[in-house]
């Protein structure tokens, strides 16, 4: 087992509006019209040659991928010709057609008009394309497949769907008959098929040979490996006495207090953990009548519950708190803000916990960028007089006339995250509590594992992609929101059911504690943000073995700074950058949250600052971090925690802000000099950060919690890293309307990481804590 060491100390130096439709605008004609028309005749040449290696297809016309400006009418391509057919738009940019042979000829000859400085009709179409491809093998390859590869066997199943000729019914069979008729003479073996106007699936089997040519197949849209990540039945329906007796956590193991529906305290799971279970709803026992509290409170518990169930072993180290604010139905009698707050100061006063779970939220509340109110400034006002953390949950989608319908589901994943209707409810806007969000775990239904040849029961979302229930933010004057990403489920569709959503049934969801245990069903199966909240909320809990002082900053802080973004969810940042709104920074990487190793070492600094002050802490950068002529992976990340008070009568609502900057400067005079000139709001702006982060500081300096992510592959010779030092300035500048309501000196926690994993050899922890203590004697005291 790799060894760990203790995290370092570090001293410092001294309103959305009404969205409103958006009209397609041409593009402008181009600079040079004639090299526009040369650029694409050179093109639609490369791409006839590349869609002659295609192989089969219903007709003889070819496939080509059209690129163009975004807002374009796919149908506008019949203005190129009448023998073009649109067949699919794949994004906003990208559109996909048959065409003729004809077609082609007139093309090319608009093309070499527009070349040679003639004038072409429906020139506005032409000046929108910006390339012209063929459909590639590499275009086919579906989400797992690139992931994964083709198994390593003789023969395997895959995933084919052909392109849906929706409008075009005569085309559609003819395209259903042909493939069949193709994949007899290939020897493919189809197992099952769905046949739908707007979906056409197959599950084939074949060698790998016989794979390569299914992906140069002119009608086929994608190939993929068939669902994989399920969550088996054998795992839910266990026998609970076959687990060995759960051993009691200890009297001062830390609390997780979840506020939710009550307890079934009798579970064999939970029992030995529970220190008090409370109702602080008038008339009503602490039991639990609807089972979403006893649900969350496994994941609260355990963390991770399916390891732990497929391990076949169950270890608390937490004392499990349970207060009941909900009924039978999961809804509030009276204002939950009162129950909260009654409950709150009773765990707190009665059993000293500070770490709260609410995966609640009020689905009539969506955030739509106005003042803060409700459940969420209680949280917030909770959370600055009490020090406790609350990690509520971002809500899920209430399916109603604003979802899409059968296939759009997966069609449209994930773009209908980002709309309206999707966006956070509250209680999940609360800048000092942690929101999380769903990540999608599993795509193979139970049906899918039982019939393997049947393709029908198709997953929205794949593993580790936000899930197509989740919400997303921002909260007010644009904070992150959520903040983090745990494991809460995935939908599907069943394409023999008129496309009808899957939502509970298809067994896609997070497994934990049954309130039902004693009719012979201890564990059950949910899906929903609310299944993710509590799974941070017990890494939240499980930072206090470690740091039994911490306060709710340094959890906050220290959460945030080991998050990493899946590479399924990073993908789609990558791709538009709203994503960041579902995603926030990403999903905890246990590895090194707790303890620091020896190449990924971690430094702590907190401190009260006075308003309008910096605080400055230079970051030791050992030799080995930025040398090494091997191209490798390391990366600089630090957080930030502060928690203000508030006030929903307020647009900026919080009254302090608190930010840093991460900065290289030659020395420390120069980087305080530099600071603190910058007296004016635009010159402190101004001031340039270390390149290349993740988020920026405009984004991230909105919340109250703050991380970012500086990555780095190789350091050159002129590297500032390498010829200055590297400082993080916390600076604290408050709203005028604030000055009564902060205190004189502000609470805030900062941590700050240097990894270098994939350097087996990296002894950054060693060479940061030598020059740390190096400094001590020295160092001036301010």
């Amino acid at each position: 087992m790799e060894e760990t060491f203790p995290h370092l100390t570090i001293q410092r130096e001294a309103p959305v509006n009404e969205k409103r439709s958006r009209e397609y605008r041409p593009p402008p004609p181009p600079s040079d019209v004639r090299g526009h028309g040369r650029g694409l005749l050179q093109k639609l040449a490369n791409a006839k040659e590349q869609s002659a290696s295609d192989v089969g297809g219903f007709d003889d016309r070819k496939l080509f991928r059209f690129t163009v400006h975004k807002g374009f009418n796919p149908e506008d391509l019949r203005k190129i010709s009448t023998e073009i057919e649109f067949v699919s738009q794949e994004d906003e940019t990208v559109v996909i057609g048959f065409a003729s042979n004809a077609a082609l000829a007139q093309f090319e000859a608009r093309l070499s008009t527009m070349a040679s400085g003639g004038d072409v009709t429906n020139k506005q179409v032409i000046y929108a394309l910006q390339s012209i491809d063929g459909w590639s093998a590499e275009d086919r390859r579906g989400w797992a497949l690139r992931k994964q590869g083709f198994p390593e066997s003789d023969e395997f199943l895959i995933d084919v769907e052909l392109w849906p000729l929706e409008d075009n019914h005569q085309g559609r069979d003819q395209e259903w008959a042909k493939f069949e008729e193709w994949l007899k003479r290939q020897g493919i073996e189809k197992k099952d098929q769905v046949k739908q106007p707007g979906l056409t699936l197959c599950r084939v089997l074949c060698n790998p040979d016989q794979a390569e040519q299914l992906l140069r197949h002119r009608d086929v849209r994608t190939v993929d490996l068939p669902p994989s990540f399920g969550l088996e039945r054998s795992v839910v329906f266990q026998d609970i006495q076959n687990f060995s007796e759960i051993p009691d956590p200890g009297e001062e193991a830390p609390g997780i207090v979840v506020l939710d529906s009550g307890l079934a305290t009798g579970h064999p799971l939970l029992g030995s953990a529970i220190g008090d279970a409370q109702s602080f709803l008038p008339g009503e026992g602490a039991h639990d009548e609807n089972g979403h509290g006893t649900h969350v409170a496994g994941l609260a518990l355990y963390g991770d519950f399916e390891r732990h169930l497929r391990a076949g072993a169950f270890v608390p180290t937490l004392r499990l708190f349970s207060g009941r604010v909900l009924d039978k139905d999961n809804n509030a009698t009276g204002f939950v803000e009162n129950h909260i707050e009654k409950a709150v100061r009773h765990f707190v006063e009665q059993h000293g916990c500070r770490i709260f779970n609410l995966s609640l939220g009020d689905a009539n509340k969506p955030y739509n960028g106005s003042h803060l109110k409700g459940l969420s400034v209680t949280l917030d006002t909770l959370s600055r007089e009490l020090n406790v953390l609350f990690v509520v949950s971002a809500g899920n989608h209430r399916i109603g006339e604003e979802s899409p319908d059968g296939l759009e589901w997966r069609d449209n994943y994930p773009n209908y995250l980002l709309d309206d209707a999707w966006r956070i409810v509250d209680p999940a806007p609360a800048l000092n509590a942690l929101t999380v969000g769903s990540l999608a775990r599993h795509n193979q239904s139970w049906n899918s594992q039982t019939h393997t040849h049947d393709p029908s029961e198709v997953p929205i979302a794949q593993p580790e992609q936000p899930s197509p229930f989740t919400r997303g933010g921002y909260s007010v004057d644009g904070a992150i929101k959520p903040e983090l990403l745990a494991h809460g489920g995935n939908w599907a569709i069943n394409t023999r059911a008129s496309h009808s959503l899957m939502e509970r049934v298809a067994g896609l969801g997070v497994v934990s504690t049954n309130h039902q245990f004693a009719k012979g069903h201890p564990f059950a199966v949910d899906i929903g943000t609310s299944m993710a909240a509590p799974q941070v909320a017990h890494l939240a809990a499980s930072i206090l073995l470690e740091h039994p002082d911490a306060d709710a900053n340094f959890i906050r802080a220290l959460l945030c700074l080991n998050a990493f973004m899946p590479e399924a969810s990073q993908k789609l940042i990558k791709q538009d950058k709203s994503f960041r709104s579902v995603c926030g920074y990403g999903q905890v990487n246990e590895e090194s949250l707790h303890r620091s190793l020896e190449n990924a070492v971690t430094l702590i600094a907190r401190g009260p600052i006075g308003n309008k002050r910096h605080h400055f802490y230079e970051i030791p950068i050992p030799d080995e971090f930025v040398s090494g002529g091997k191209r490798r992976l390391r990366e600089i990340a630090v957080a930030l925690a502060y928690t203000p008070p508030v006030r929903s009568t307020r647009v900026k609502y919080r009254a302090t802000r608190i930010d840093f900057r991460l900065v290289t400067a030659p020395d420390l005079e120069h980087v305080t000099t530099m600071f603190n000139k910058a007296t004016e709001k635009d010159d402190y702006e101004n001031i340039p950060e270390l390149k290349t982060a993740t988020i920026g500081q405009q984004a991230r300096s909105k919340g109250t919690v703050q991380a970012d992510f500086w990555r780095f592959r190789q350091f050159n010779a002129k590297s500032k890293l390498r010829n200055q030092k590297l400082f993080v300035v916390v600076t604290r500048n408050d709203f005028p309307w604030g000055d009564n309501l902060c205190d004189t000196e502000e609470a805030y926690s900062l941590v700050v990481s240097l990894r270098d994993q994939e350097n087996e050899e990296a002894r950054l922890y060693s060479r940061v804590k030598m020059q740390l203590e190096a400094r001590l004697p020295v160092r001036v005291k301010v």
